[in-house]
């Protein structure tokens, strides 16, 4: 693995290793940056391991070793100091919700890669491409939450950084070699916006499902049951829903409606499963078929404005795409689109004030569509 010709990462898991990163990361004009979550294997996810690279060192940092990482704050959010993200997206919300960060100055190799045409922009296959680096995958999916950390598992991470530096500067070069760096900056701005920061809003479980025209009021009201026992069960295991039951399990026990262990034997459970929980699946079955049934909302049809509007820009946006042979959300990000097919030509400049290579670029052609 390339992992093992390169100098081993540091390790922060002490307080006076952790000053040492923050004072070199504070001394650094760009660093590189990467999380790593343990979403498969835990009810509800976090951060488990903050990956960062200088040009000179990789560091691996331990969040679980501290009580907050606050000395952290100040460096993502410094102007002066750029972060380089692969996918930033994800990272950036991660570290938002977790610890509070906001953000400044961002780079994304992954959407650099995307302007520049690439359809399969992949850290793996840029790190193979520009560097000849072929990276395992075999520990995609290992449980970042778990410590020790194996030394395989921190020579994997670290290449999730180590490259970034030197793959920015070929990316950058790139695009200011076809003239799209305004465009990229565009995006690296607008990634730093807390978009992922809404408040959730809760709805019914049996909504998840409600689309499905193959299941009944009645199938509805007991499956929302049944997921609101999934939700208790993973909540106190630790561990996502889908490792509880599948939703392919839950429909089909909906369906079925079983009142007798030899039932739920018969719609596929295991003999664990039925030991575990087979009674409170039965009361769970029992509720939906006693309750009263849920009733769907139809939902609200847009107006016809609107959906002239959105067909108009998509398709617009398509033959653009193809044009410059990149993907439609490059030319057009679905938050821009859905604003002005919403708003429309009205509030045409203020929607896209933040995106002036595209105003400049494309405005004359968008106002065009939207006024049809």
């Amino acid at each position: 693995m390339p992992s093992e010709t390169l100098a081993l990462p540091v390790l922060v898991q002490t307080v006076k290793e952790f000053e040492k990163l923050v004072l070199d990361l504070n001394g650094q004009t760009r660093i590189a940056v990467d999380t790593e979550s343990n979403s498969l294997h835990a009810y509800r996810e976090r951060v488990c391991l903050i990956q960062f690279s200088t040009p000179e060192t990789d560091y691996i940092l331990d969040p679980f070793a501290f009580d907050n990482l606050d000395a952290l704050a100040p460096i993502f959010a410094n102007p002066r100091i750029e972060k380089i993200f692969h996918a930033l997206e994800y990272d950036v919300i991660c570290l938002r919700r977790d610890y509070g960060f906001e953000f400044c100055n961002l780079f994304d190799t992954m959407q650099a890669g995307r302007i520049l045409g690439r359809k399969l922009a992949g850290l793996d296959r840029l790190l193979e491409d520009k560097f000849g680096v072929k990276v395992n995958k075999r520990f995609q999916k290992a449980d970042w939450a778990v410590r020790p950390l194996s030394r395989d598992l921190l020579l994997y991470a670290r290449l999730d950084t180590h490259y970034l530096i030197p793959l920015r500067d070929l990316l950058k070069a790139e695009l200011e070699a076809k003239g799209l760096w305004p465009l990229a900056q565009e995006d690296f701005r607008m990634g730093c916006a807390p978009n992922g920061s809404k408040p959730r809003v809760e709805s019914p479980y049996w909504t998840r499902f409600s689309a499905r025209r193959d299941l009944t009021l009645r199938d509805l009201t007991v499956l929302n049951e049944l997921a609101a026992f999934r939700e208790q069960m993973a909540a106190q295991l630790d561990r996502p829903t889908f490792k509880v039951l599948s939703d392919d399990r839950l429909i089909a026990i909906a369906k079925a409606k079983p009142v007798s262990a030899e039932d739920l034997q018969n719609v596929g459970l295991t003999s664990r499963q039925m030991q575990y929980w087979g009674t409170q699946i039965l009361s769970a079955v029992k509720r939906g078929m006693e309750g009263p049934p849920v009733q769907r909302i139809p939902p609200q049809r847009p107006d016809d404005a609107y959906i002239k509007r959105l067909d108009k820009l998509k398709k617009w946006r398509k033959k653009v795409a193809e044009e410059m042979d990149v993907e439609s959300d490059v030319v057009l990000p679905r938050s821009l689109l859905l604003a002005l097919a919403e708003r429309g030509p009205d509030d045409f400049t203020k929607i896209m004030q933040h995106s002036p290579w595209r105003m400049a670029r494309f405005g004359s052609q968008i106002l065009k569509v939207l006024r049809g």
